[in-house]
This record gives structure tokens, C-alpha cells and sequence, in this order.
């Protein structure tokens, strides 16, 4: 099984303590692709802001949970080469429709 800290990724939990105490909100994206994924990472880099990256069953179907996956960790090495010493991204399965869906994603980290 792989652990979203062995990603570079953060949790829900921390993140959104976090945006409680400090009163403002974290924006969640679905991403389908690298130049999805590069705006996304950009923007969050820039402003320093955190961000749900959210991948839908549609999107596993189409670019395959193990690339998403990986997509997502060159996100957190991304954001790091823009200047973001400590990124706080998540990876969130929008939808898990059903029980082996959500199972699939836990045990591949997506």
C-alpha cells in the first residue's frame, strides 16, 4: 500500500484545521490530465495557497490511477522547483461510486 506522505501529500484533517483557525477556505480541482494538473499546481505555487486535487472515476478510467497517482507526486515536486518550500496538496477521489472503487484507491493511493 502506498502512503500519501511517501507522495509529498498532505491530509483533509490537518489542511482544513488549518483554513478553520486561520478563516479562509481551500479550493478543490478535478484534474484530467498534466496541463490540468501544471495550472492547478502553478497557481497554488504562486499565491502559496492549498489545494484539493480531486480525480473523479471517470478520470482514473481515462489516465489510469497508477499515472494520476504519479502525477500527483511530481505535483508536490512541482510546486517545490516554483518556489513552495512546504506544499500542502491532497489527492481526494471525487464520487467513489462504489465500495471497490474506493477500496482501488485506497490500496493505490488513487
Amino acid at each position: 500500500m502506498v502512503n500519501y506522505k511517501d507522495l509529498g501529500l498532505v491530509n483533509t484533517r490537518e489542511m482544513f484545521a488549518k483554513a478553520i483557525k486561520g478563516g479562509y477556505a481551500i479550493p478543490a480541482f478535478n484534474f484530467n490530465n498534466m496541463e490540468q494538473l501544471q495550472a492547478i499546481v502553478k497557481a497554488s505555487a504562486e499565491t502559496k495557497s492549498p489545494v484539493i486535487l480531486q480525480v473523479s472515476k471517470g478520470a482514473r478510467n481515462y489516465a489510469n490511477g497508477t499515472l494520476l497517482r504519479y502525477l500527483a507526486e511530481g505535483a508536490v515536486a512541482y510546486a517545490r522547483e516554483l518556489g513552495w518550500e512546504k506544499p500542502e496538496i491532497v489527492l481526494h477521489l471525487d464520487h467513489g461510486d462504489s465500495f471497490e472503487t474506493c477500496k482501488s484507491c485506497i490500496s493505490q493511493a488513487l
